[in-house]
């Protein structure tokens, strides 16, 4: 017998369609799976909250880290920023989820270790400051909404250096072969096909790059492109695992279907019963 780690993000429920995809393919293969959720489940509290419910009624245990779309609220919102994000953290730790606020938990010997490290603009030209980087994204019409749904509210580069720090200090204490999960790529490598290198500027930081060799990682997994692709970087597995919109999802699911590839398996373990 045998269980399995398996993982998605990117799962935008609110576009048409996706909810459905996720009731219908989104089940363990056997009762003792668990399953990683690598961000952008939705914008609103709710359909986090139901989305995570139904996911957590299906599998053994459900590993969840929020992304930059979990953050996103307007002035009339009541949460903005990191008060948003213990929102959402705390909606998952009462769905018995559990999240980058709490203890790792070991699968198949390996600690699979949520993060939340957002971004600080630090993948760009090496010759523009991050203002001038920013400055010549926008001149070419390339903004993230972001910078208007989050940034108003946080200091974003500030919030980034804190949760490394954060993140930095936990993962000194593990000892085991290690899942890296993030909803940005830890890897600038990872930036190889995206079409924009601007998106560059919202999708990580430098300070990542040696994570995976530095904490012994055997996978990294991660979301935010939409662009699903698996590749290694210094014998590290690093795992696009989004479900993307319905323009994006059309093209790149159903390949993945058919090679039983989404939900991603991560790590199997062999079960003695």
């Amino acid at each position: 017998m045998t269980r399995t780690l398996w993982a998605v993000s990117d799962l935008h429920v609110r576009a048409p369609g996706n909810m459905d995809l996720v009731r219908e393919h989104i089940r363990p293969a056997s009762p003792s799976d668990w399953l990683i959720v690598a961000g952008d489940i939705a914008e609103d509290l709710p359909s986090i909250e139901r989305t995570l419910g139904l996911l957590q009624s299906r599998f053994a245990q459900v590993i969840y880290t929020p992304g930059n779309h979990e953050l996103y609220s307007r002035t009339s919102d009541r949460l903005h920023g990191r008060a948003k994000y213990e929102a959402v953290i705390a909606a998952a730790q009462r769905l018995g989820v559990l999240t980058p606020e709490d203890p790792f938990p070991l699968f198949a010997g390996h600690t699979v270790v949520p993060l939340f490290t957002l971004y600080d603009h630090s993948w760009r030209d090496s010759s523009m400051t991050p203002t001038d980087a920013l400055a010549a994204a926008r001149d070419k019409g390339i903004v993230l909404i972001d910078d208007l749904a989050i940034a108003p509210y946080e200091d974003i580069v500030l919030w980034c250096r804190e949760r490394l720090r954060y993140s930095v200090r936990r993962l000194a204490a593990v000892k085991e072969p290690t899942i890296l999960v993030n909803h940005w790529p830890l890897v600038r490598e990872a930036m190889s096909n995206v079409r924009h290198p601007e998106i560059g500027l919202w999708s990580g930081t430098r300070h990542t790059q040696k994570w995976p060799q530095r904490y012994r990682a055997s996978t990294v997994v991660y979301g935010h492109l939409h662009i699903p692709v698996e590749f290694s970087v210094e014998n590290v597995t690093h795992a696009e695992v989004s479900l993307g919109y319905p323009r994006e999802r059309k093209v790149s699911l159903p390949p993945r279907l058919e090679k039983k590839l989404w939900p991603y398996p991560v790590l199997v373990e062999e079960v003695t019963v």
